[in-house]
This record gives structure tokens, C-alpha cells and sequence, in this order.
């Protein structure tokens, strides 16, 4: 919420914000969420998305879809979260914007899309997986980021290929389909990949272990991480799936 504030002639102009306790990603290093926890803000992430995206905005910027971009206040009971909110939409952009169909490198690699490290044109399905990236890191818990390189650092030479390389590892192989949008640069890079890391050496995410993140949330997961962005969903058929119902 913004609100105007009258002052003298000579003060510069001022913007109020709503005051929010904290946000997710601080929430989460807290305390692991509850399911009932994770299912209520990870919804209202989605229904902010949905809304931009029906109203032809990406969300994708400098500042991305990320946990510590969900704000909220605290509550007692069950559920500790209320007024959760979606921030930082400064950097939002139009689908047919130059910085979208450029395919301008934005954001922070860890939560960005393959097709948006890869600088190929970019819409509303990049902010689906960055959205997936937030329910993996939430299951989790802390501030693991399951795209994070281990060897690497940002800012250092082989960052954003150890964060595709994660990406390959976890939801690949990229498809014929998808090398074909790209240059010849890129399939370059896709094929280092599948050398590096032969078919036989992937380890799908779907095939995670029970104890360590459920059957229904492996599913939910598996059908947003497409490496093709044209294979996701939107947000209005993630709103209507199955995994929102009661556990």
C-alpha cells in the first residue's frame, strides 16, 4: 500500500509503505514451514503471480521470485503467517517488452529460469520456475537452494554453468525441441552438459527419496521444473491442481 504525505514545499517526495514483519526466507532459517504453512504461502505467492500474469506482467527482474521477496506478518497459532505479500515488483516488465524478448540476463541465477541463464527470450513461464524454485527451497527448509553450485561462488567465472549444470543434473535432459530455439551457442553449452554429465549420471529430482521430500510434492514439483518453457504450466492450472488439497 502506498499512500501520499503532504510536507513542506522543500521535502522531497516521500513513499509509505505498509509495514511487514519479516519475510519467508528469514521465517524458513527460523523454523522450517509446517505443510499447512507451506500450502498457504506458497498460494498466495501463486495468486499474485497469477494476477500479473493475466495482466500480461512478468515478475522477473533484478530482484526475482524469491523467499526473501514473500513478506508477512506474524500471528499466533498454526499458521504463523499472515498478510503474506509479494514484493520488490519494481522490475516488473510487459511479455512483448525489449528486455523480455531480448532475453536479457536478470535476476539472481540460483532462482532464474535455464532459458533465462541461457539469455534466450523470456515470459511468464520463467517466473513458473522460479516459483517451483520457491516450493523446493521451502520443503527444505533454511536457505538451501537446491540450484546452488558447490564449488562456486557469484561473481566468479563458472557460476552461471554451475547453475545450469544443477539444473541439467536435477530436471534434465534438455530435448531437441528446446536446443532448436537456440543459437549455436547455446547448443554448445547444452551439449558440454550432456558429456559432462552422461545421461546414466542424472539424478531426477523425481526420484528423491521419501524421506526426504514426499511422493505428492515430488509430482507437483516435476510438473513445473521443465527445462522447456513451453512444457510448464501456468499459474492458473497450478492453482487448480491436486496438491493444494488437504493432506
Amino acid at each position: 500500500m502506498v499512500d501520499e504525505m503532504d510536507g513542506p514545499a522543500a521535502m522531497p517526495p516521500l513513499i509509505a509503505l505498509r509495514y511487514l514483519d519479516s519475510d519467508v526466507l528469514t521465517a524458513s532459517i527460523e523454523r522450517k514451514l509446517s505443510r499447512e504453512e507451506l500450502k498457504y504461502v506458497t498460494r498466495r505467492l501463486l495468486l499474485a503471480l497469477n494476477t500479473l500474469h493475466e495482466k500480461g506482467y512478468v515478475h522477473s527482474g533484478r530482484q526475482d521470485v524469491k523467499t526473501n521477496n514473500i513478506f508477512f506478518n506474524s500471528q499466533e497459532g498454526p499458521n504463523r503467517f499472515a498478510d503474506v505479500q509479494f514484493g520488490d515488483l519494481g522490475d516488473c516488465c510487459t511479455v512483448d517488452s525489449e528486455r523480455a524478448r531480448s532475453g536479457k540476463l536478470v535476476g539472481a541465477p540460483v532462482w532464474s529460469s535455464p532459458e533465462v541463464i541461457l539469455e534466450m527470450p523470456w515470459n511468464t513461464a520463467t517466473d513458473i520456475w522460479s516459483f517451483g524454485t520457491v516450493v523446493i527451497s521451502l520443503i527444505y527448509g533454511g536457505d538451501r537452494n537446491l540450484f546452488q553450485p558447490q564449488d562456486v561462488n557469484r561473481g566468479e567465472q563458472g557460476y552461471l554453468l554451475g547453475v545450469l549444470e544443477r539444473q541439467f543434473r536435477y530436471f534434465g535432459p534438455f530435448l531437441p525441441p528446446f536446443i532448436e530455439m537456440g543459437d549455436g551457442g547455446i547448443a554448445q553449452v547444452i551439449q558440454y552438459l550432456m558429456e559432462t554429465i552422461p545421461y546414466d549420471e542424472l539424478t531426477p529430482f523425481a526420484s528423491v527419496t521419501e524421506g526426504q521430500v514426499a511422493k505428492k510434492d515430488r509430482d507437483f514439483i516435476s510438473k513445473i521444473m521443465q527445462l522447456d518453457w513451453r512444457d510448464r504450466p501456468t499459474a492458473k492450472e497450478l492453482l487448480e491442481d491436486e496438491w493444494w488439497q488437504d493432506d
